[in-house]
């Protein structure tokens, strides 16, 4: 007969951070910033193309966390993620949370025209089939998305970050506050309470069937001899963020910074913030591109304390809330 005394489980829990090969620099800093280090994984390529990935440690009732920001080139290293997920399942870990600084696929949250995919939902239906069971990500092109998985999504916001830097940079009574669409006006409205500074907004038409296509018509609000904060979630082409600085200029700004959280940076993007009038661009390191671009006036502030925080608070059982109260 098997023995009838009390169950003894191991009571400490693990918490095992682990990094795919797109934004290794900012997993170290989250390490850094939880005092811990990264699970060694082999990560390489077949000759076709394939992925394989095994982690060097046991992770058998861990708590597991893994960080890719979906970069260039995105494809791949989304389904680098997956694997790393599918193999940490298959491993017996306690729980997988997919850490996404940067969430690909987020501009396709919904159908604009018939036969269109709501790719942002499938990215999420692909990282719940491999295992995830939980999403920690920053600025999400749109707070719906939130939605699309089914299980606990952590929306965190750069905007301290960049907010804050900017008040220590300029004078307050000369701020104000732009957002480049209208769409982005309830994120600028944020900036203004936080900053106490008013708003004004860009007005543009995108042409719809033609893609990066910007034509900006106005300017809403006083600008005129103002220091504008052009404040966005990404900045892809940079298209439509330069034509709006444009536009603040010609309205009479005395100048312009830009505020974006994902400097995605593809194709012409770089020679037009070297073109560019406007004076200062702010990303995060969300994405490894905005530092790769060497140009003085591109400045890149670090989201890893915010993450790392935001994974203590998971793994301590703690409230990832109380990281959002002061927007």
């Amino acid at each position: 007969m098997r023995p009838t005394g009390p169950v003894v489980r191991a009571a400490e829990r693990r918490l095992q951070l682990f990094t795919g090969r797109a934004h290794p620099e900012m997993a170290a800093r989250i390490a850094a910033e939880l005092g811990t280090a990264l699970v060694p994984t082999q990560a390489r390529d077949f000759a076709n193309g394939e992925i394989y990935i095994r982690h060097e440690e046991s992770v058998r009732g861990a708590d597991c966390f893994v960080i890719q920001s979906h970069t260039h080139p995105i494809n791949t290293w989304i389904m680098e993620q997956l694997i790393m997920i599918d193999a940490l399942k298959r491993a017996s870990a306690r729980s997988v949370t997919v850490v996404a600084p940067f969430y690909g696929y987020s501009r396709q949250d919904k159908k604009h025209k018939g036969r269109e995919p709501i790719s942002a939902r499938l990215l999420a239906d692909l990282l719940a089939a491999a295992g995830a069971d939980r999403i920690i990500t920053i600025d999400l092109h749109t707070d719906q998305i939130v939605g699309f998985f089914d299980g606990p999504v952590d929306h965190l916001f750069a905007l301290p970050t960049l907010g804050d830097h900017i008040a220590r940079l300029t004078d307050h009574s000369r701020l104000t506050v732009v957002s480049p669409d209208a769409g982005r006006v309830r994120v600028a409205d944020r900036w203004c309470d936080r900053l106490g500074v008013p708003l004004a907004i860009v007005h543009k038409k995108r042409d719809k069937d033609i893609a990066h296509q910007v034509s900006v018509h106005e300017v809403v609000g006083d600008v005129t001899g103002r220091v504008c904060v052009l404040v966005d979630d990404m900045v892809d082409t940079a298209g439509t963020i330069c034509a709006a600085a444009d536009a603040l200029y010609a309205a009479g700004a005395d100048d312009v910074i830009v505020a974006a959280t994902h400097g995605i940076l593809s194709g012409p993007a770089v020679d037009r913030l070297k073109n560019s009038r406007v004076s200062r661009f702010l990303f995060t390191d969300t994405l490894p591109t905005a530092a790769a671009t060497g140009l003085d006036k591109v400045e890149v502030l670090s989201v890893a304390p915010l993450i790392a925080q935001a994974i203590r608070e998971i793994f301590e059982n703690g409230s990832v809330t109380s990281l959002l109260e002061d927007l």
